[in-house]
């Protein structure tokens, strides 16, 4: 059974191995090792087997067609010779047509070789036309290049680059101009940034004449609407300066219809800033830089560049203070430089910024106002001051048309009125020392009307009882009061001066008018008074005669308060804030000059005593008084005279402050410490002195004075010579303390300066009176009398 089923598997692969490709024929052998013992050589038997069996069949199929094989080879032999004939004939024809085609053959070939060229020759003709355009497009490049249109320049590129070259890369001269077109942008680039930088070097050098150009127009302009304001009373509207040559639409409105002003305009043409300036190169660098990718790059060069040239143009010069022309150019140069920016920020798109001019305008203004402030510290000369305040307000409208804020420049303004008001007062300090220095101080005699007039034509003098006299007379003031008051009204005029163009209201000028008038009488006018009255060259006569004039200065007040009021066009019902100080200036230096009478009159009192010459040991009065006291009494009634054009209570406090001095200074000759004795001769005839000195009290030398008033200055010394003409020292003890006392003035230390001064002269001049009964009796009282004062002065002391 096994045995059946190992031919049968043998069976099956050899089917399989016959049906199956050789290269698979291994997985199917190795199933027959894989079977049972002896399999192999089981297999090989039934191989051999089916081997013999095939070769059975192919000689059966051999042996049956053998027979047609000998046939066919038989037909073949019989037509060999056929075959010879053939191809020897087909030898002959090839031959004939071989000998025929020659020619044809030559000819093909010609065509052909004309088909070649003509095919080459239309390859290069559409090769040429392809290049055509690119080589037609570099030609214009390099005209355009050598014409300096380098704007169209980069656009011919840039068609070349994207357009024309890509059509044709594969040749030669094609790498070639790719490979210079970015050495063509560099050289354009270069090109464009050398004009730019000889632009950004023209308007430094021009920017003065654009400022000027600038500031020009704009003062033209406002006076032109100042002018029309006053003419057709239409509000003063901001000017709109030239900007592109034209101007703004209400100007040429206006213009229009106020043909008058039209004719009275100067025909010369408005210039604006393309007429001064070219920005060609600006524009082109802009451009070419743009279409280059690189304008951001051009930008920041450009804003850097002119930001050196604005702080360079903000760099004042060292000695810009000392001229009007130094502030011009300076200004000038700064307008002339906005301008320019203004110009480029309005027609680039870009290039400058609100933002950068803002912050460029904001950093120049600073160091504009700081300049400003520095040099015109340096100014004395107002017209200088004046001049730069002009200029001031032209700069800050000039740019206030462009746009720019000037807030702070009017501010500044308020500093620069400052420094104008100190430099008029500095002025009008020497204009009224010289007016001090030229006068004479004695009134103004006028011959007739006319000098009359002349007079109060500069001077608001009054007064009724004086224009009843006839001519000729003279004006209780000198002539320096009409000449300070003419200078006082010019010093208000030129401080208006300063409020002009300002755009501040009547009160403001009003109130700023007012604060500077009192700064010069408070300030200046005061302090030159004080000076002229401490000055040792002026006397009684002139300081009575400006205590005078300050009286009618003060009177005048009234009148400069009208005048500012006039001027200013403020109404009279309004109140001001700020009223003139002029009262209380010349109230002050009134007082001075009277306080610096007293004063000189006591020292002329001490010159005159200091002339004094006593023989303290005289036995006999010489029976009259002293010459020096003759003369001083002379002296204060001269001086007296001259005090009647004074206010009663100065000339009365001037006559009993004199009497006063020379009472103590006669009380403080008899008690000099130097001073060691005084004979009883010597106190006669001080009494003698001392009774002249009554004399012109009671004489009424100034009039106003209660009776017996004005000897009160002498009473004490009269008391006290009293006690010693009388010898009445019993009752000078005997009544000391009560107010009742007949020598109530008498000091007991005075008296007992006096008395031991007598005491001593008395032992020096009577050595040997001691031996009279008499001498010794005065000798005992005298002695007893100092003793007693010496108790009553050590009582005075333990008390106090």
């Amino acid at each position: 059974m096994a045995e059946g089923e190992s031919v049968t598997e043998h069976e099956r692969i050899l089917q399989e191995i016959e049906s199956t490709d050789s290269a698979c024929v291994g997985p199917t052998l190795r199933s027959v090792y894989d079977d049972q013992p002896n399999a192999h050589q089981r297999f090989m038997e039934k191989l051999d087997t089916r081997i013999r069996n095939h070769d059975r069949e192919i000689e059966k199929m051999c042996n049956f067609h053998h027979q047609g094989f000998v046939d066919a080879i038989n037909e073949l032999l019989k037509v060999r010779a056929d075959a010879e004939k053939l191809k020897v004939q087909v030898t002959d024809t090839n031959r004939g047509f071989q000998e025929a085609g020659k020619e044809v053959i030559g000819k093909t070939e010609d065509i052909i070789r004309c088909r070649i060229q003509q095919r080459n020759i239309a390859t290069v003709v559409d090769r040429l036309q392809l290049c055509l355009p690119a080589l037609e497009m570099y030609s214009k490049l390099k005209e355009q290049m050598s014409g300096k249109r380098y704007y169209s320049a980069l656009k011919t590129m840039n068609q070349l680059e994207h357009v024309y070259l890509p059509k044709v890369s594969q040749y030669r001269f094609c790498q070639i101009m790719a490979e210079n077109l970015p050495k063509l942008r560099e050289e354009i680039k270069d090109i464009s940034m050398s004009g730019l930088k000889d632009f950004l070097e023209s308007i430094r050098k021009h920017s003065d004449k654009i400022g000027e150009t600038a500031m020009k127009q704009a003062q033209e302009q406002k006076t032109f609407h100042a002018a029309l304001h006053r003419q057709t009373n239409v509000s003063y509207r901001k000017p709109m300066y030239i900007i592109n040559g034209h101007g703004s639409e209400d100007e040429n409105e206006l213009k229009s219809k106020s043909p008058m002003l039209e004719d009275e305009e100067t025909e010369e043409e408005v210039l604006s800033v393309q007429d001064l300036v070219d920005f060609t190169p600006v524009y082109r660098c802009l451009h070419i830089y743009s279409v280059l990718g690189d304008k951001e790059v051009f930008e920041n060069y450009y804003r850097k560049q002119r930001k050196k040239q604005a702080r360079l143009v903000l760099q004042p010069q060292a000695n810009m203070h000392e001229t009007v022309e130094g502030y011009r150019r300076y200004f000038s140069q700064i307008v002339g430089f906005f301008v320019v920016e203004d110009h480029i920020l309005h027609v680039t798109q870009g290039l400058v910024t609100g933002t950068y001019t803002t912050e460029l305008w904001t950093m120049a203004q600073s160091k504009i106002i700081a300049a400003l402030r520095t040099h015109s510290s340096y100014c004395t000369d107002p017209d200088l001051v004046l001049e730069l305040k002009n200029l001031i307000v032209v700069f800050a409208d000039t740019l206030q048309g462009y746009g720019f804020p000037v807030n702070r420049l009017f501010d500044l303004l308020y500093e620069v009125r400052d420094k104008y008001n100190e430099t008029l007062l500095k002025k009008w300090a020497g204009v009224f020392r010289d007016i001090f220095e030229a006068d004479n101080y004695s009134p103004i005699p006028v011959a007739n009307e006319e000098e009359y007039r002349a007079v109060v034509s500069k001077f608001p003098f009054q007064d009724p009882e004086g224009d009843k006299l006839s001519f000729p007379k003279k004006l209780p003031m000198s002539q320096s009061v009409p000449q300070i008051y003419m200078q006082v009204k010019e010093f208000i005029y030129a401080s208006l001066k300063f409020s002009e163009s300002l755009h501040r209201s009547s009160t403001e000028i009003d109130d700023m008018l007012r604060k500077s008038t009192n700064l010069l009488l408070t300030r200046t006018l005061n302090s030159g008074l004080q000076n002229l009255i401490k000055k040792p060259h002026i006397g009684l006569t002139e300081l009575v005669q400006i205590i005078i004039n300050t009286t009618h200065l003060e009177q005048a007040c009234k009148y400069l308060e009208d005048f500012i009021t006039n001027i200013t066009n403020i109404s009279p019902e309004t109140v001001h804030t700020t009223r003139l100080y002029g009262l209380s200036t010349f109230k002050d230096a009134r007082h001075a000059a009277e306080e610096e009478i007293y004063t000189k009159l006591n020292q002329k009192i001490d010159e005159f005593i200091q002339l004094a010459d006593y023989d303290w040991t005289m036995a006999e009065p010489d029976g009259r008084a002293s010459g020096y006291l003759i003369d001083l009494i002379n002296f204060l009634r001269s001086t007296f005279q001259v005090f009647t054009n004074l206010p009663g209570k100065v000339a009365q406090t001037a006559c009993m402050s004199a009497c006063k001095h020379l009472s103590t200074s006669l009380t403080q000759m008899l008690l000099d410490s130097e001073l060691k004795q005084i004979s009883m001769g010597a106190v006669q005839q001080f009494n003698l002195d001392v009774i002249q000195c009554e004399l012109f009290a009671s004489s009424d030398p100034v009039p106003g004075f209660q009776e017996d008033t004005l000897q009160l200055a002498f009473l004490d010394l009269r008391q006290l010579l009293d006690l010693f003409m009388i010898w009445d020292w019993s009752t000078y003890l005997a009544d000391y303390g009560q107010p009742n006392s007949k020598y109530l003035r008498v000091n007991p230390s005075t008296a007992l300066i006096l008395l031991e001064k007598m005491k001593d002269v008395n032992k020096k001049n009577n050595i040997f009176a001691q031996f009279k009964k008499n001498d010794r009796d005065r000798q005992k009282l005298i002695d007893t009398v100092v003793k007693q004062l010496r108790s009553l002065v050590n009582g005075m002391s333990q008390h106090s």
